[in-house]
């Protein structure tokens, strides 16, 4: 077992002439304690670092990595901490980094559709930037509002959007890297093709903070599309909703910008939380559909075909919104259903499982087994159009806590399971982190793990970032 040295006034005293005192937090557990966690509830997923510092650049970065591995101190690295898998939790204590200064949006070349910006950027603050330019970041996350830039490439996450423009790894052209062992090393650029020895780009891509940590980022930009149309249809019942998934791609020729999917379950408990119309309460399932383009009077025909499918194959009712305020109404009820399971029950595990798209009914069969039979709460809605589902088991407000903690693990086991064997996986943005890593033996192999292994040892040989994190060593 590998064992790391504690954070020593002396390590303290070169810190803050490495960065400022001002950026050395330290001995003060209120300013330190919200660097403890990210967005998973359960503070058993907690954990304090000794001391957290607040690089300016690559250059300070680069320093305090040196320093970590010369004192065998562990060093973790972290973003807005809106992660769900415990990544950016220091388990070792030790040095945090927070990129939380480096908030820059260095450059939009808008001649080669490329932007560069600091791992710090807000999201949706970069949008809105590069909106005024007429272009858009596809790689569009759900939390765009609170997250990071730099955790969105760290999990390379996902969202709503990803059936039609994949997920944010598919817009990173370059990375500036610190490496685990202090070397700053520039991946890529503003260059579209680029075959030149491994793509350590995408190996950089989804690492959880494990293999460097992002100083610089590349990003791919897209046009702004002019039009956009939302549609929400109504089904009786969760087959008949996904079987048109495919439909809408294979009979229409249509690719919507996304699909999303809530069961009854979801739809009932967000739009009681909300004080919703009951119009929605005869339906077994909805899809949510996004539609964009260029072209305003083709984006609205194509939605229209879309529902003229999806009421010929058993839907109950669609509804567009071209505006903006129909389509908050739409999206309103999706976007507040985790919030609503929060206010019925804190207690709860959000998970991020994926099935191929066809097989999402089989699988919330199989959730209705296990909450049956574990006597808990598992609502089910995500990303229907690349089959990336948002299981959210959720502890009855009856059930002593003491009981929750014994279940969940066996919950969790027969889940991962039942999911692998449906040709699934355990996550499809959210990460493994340190909350998944216990499972990733149901899912990946010895060898594939073991190969994970033999490059973090062979990047980060004593182990110093971000340990804990995906697999132990």
């Amino acid at each position: 077992m590998i064992t790391y040295n504690r954070v020593n006034p002396g390590i303290i005293k070169e810190l803050q002439e490495l960065l400022g005192s001002n950026n050395v937090i330290h001995g003060d557990l209120s300013k330190i304690e919200p660097y403890s966690h990210d967005e998973v509830s359960d503070p058993a997923y907690s954990s304090m670092p000794e001391v957290v510092v607040r690089p300016a650049d690559a250059l300070e970065i680069s320093a305090v990595m040196k320093l970590a591995n010369r004192e065998r101190i562990a060093v973790t690295p972290r973003g807005a901490g809106s992660g769900l898998s415990g990544g950016a939790v220091p388990l070792s204590g030790g040095i945090l980094i927070s990129t939380e200064r480096m908030n820059r949006i260095l450059e939009i070349d808008r001649a080669n559709m490329v932007a560069v910006l600091e791992p710090g950027v807000v999201t949706n603050d970069f949008n809105k930037e590069v909106e005024k330019e007429g272009l858009f970041f596809a790689g569009y996350p759900m939390s765009l509002e609170m997250c990071y830039i730099g955790g969105n490439v760290a999990e390379n996450a996902g969202g709503g959007r990803a059936i039609k423009y994949g997920v944010t790894g598919r817009y990173i052209l370059g990375l500036e890297v610190v490496m685990p062992t202090g070397e700053i090393c520039l991946f890529g650029g503003k260059r579209v093709k680029d075959v030149t020895g491994y793509n350590m780009v995408q190996l950089m891509v989804g690492s959880e903070g494990t293999l460097g940590i992002f100083t610089k980022i590349f990003v791919k930009l897209l046009p702004l599309p002019r039009a956009k149309v939302d549609m929400m249809v109504l089904f009786p019942d969760i087959r008949a909703a996904i079987d048109s998934v495919p439909l809408i791609m294979t009979e229409k020729a249509i690719i919507p910008t996304g699909i999303e999917f809530m069961d009854k379950l979801s739809l009932d408990t967000a739009s009681d939380y909300l004080g919703e119309s009951k119009r929605y309460r005869d339906s077994g399932a909805v899809l949510i559909i996004e539609m964009d383009g260029n072209d305003a009077d083709l984006v609205r025909e194509d939605c229209l075909n879309v529902g003229e499918l999806c009421l010929e194959n058993g839907a109950l009712d669609a509804f567009i919104a071209e505006g903006p305020a129909d389509q908050e109404k739409i999206w309103k009820v999706r976007r507040h259903v985790a919030e609503a399971f929060k206010a019925l029950s804190p207690v709860q595990s959000i998970e991020d499982i994926v099935v191929p798209v066809s097989r999402i009914p089989d699988l919330i069969n199989r959730l209705e087994v296990l909450s049956e039979k574990y006597n808990v709460i598992i609502p089910c809605y995500g990303h229907a159009g690349d089959g990336n589902l948002h299981a959210t088991i959720v502890n009855k407000p009856d059930i002593p806590i003491e009981k929750w903690q014994v279940t969940l693990p066996l919950i969790l086991s027969d889940l991962y399971r039942e999911v692998h064997i449906m040709g699934g996986t355990i996550s499809g943005e959210h990460g493994i982190g340190h909350k998944r890593k216990a499972y990733l033996p149901l899912v990946l192999s010895e060898d594939e793990i073991e190969t994970m292994k033999n490059i973090k040892r062979a990047l980060d040989p004593l182990n110093i970032l971000n340990p804990g994190k995906i697999f132990d060593l």
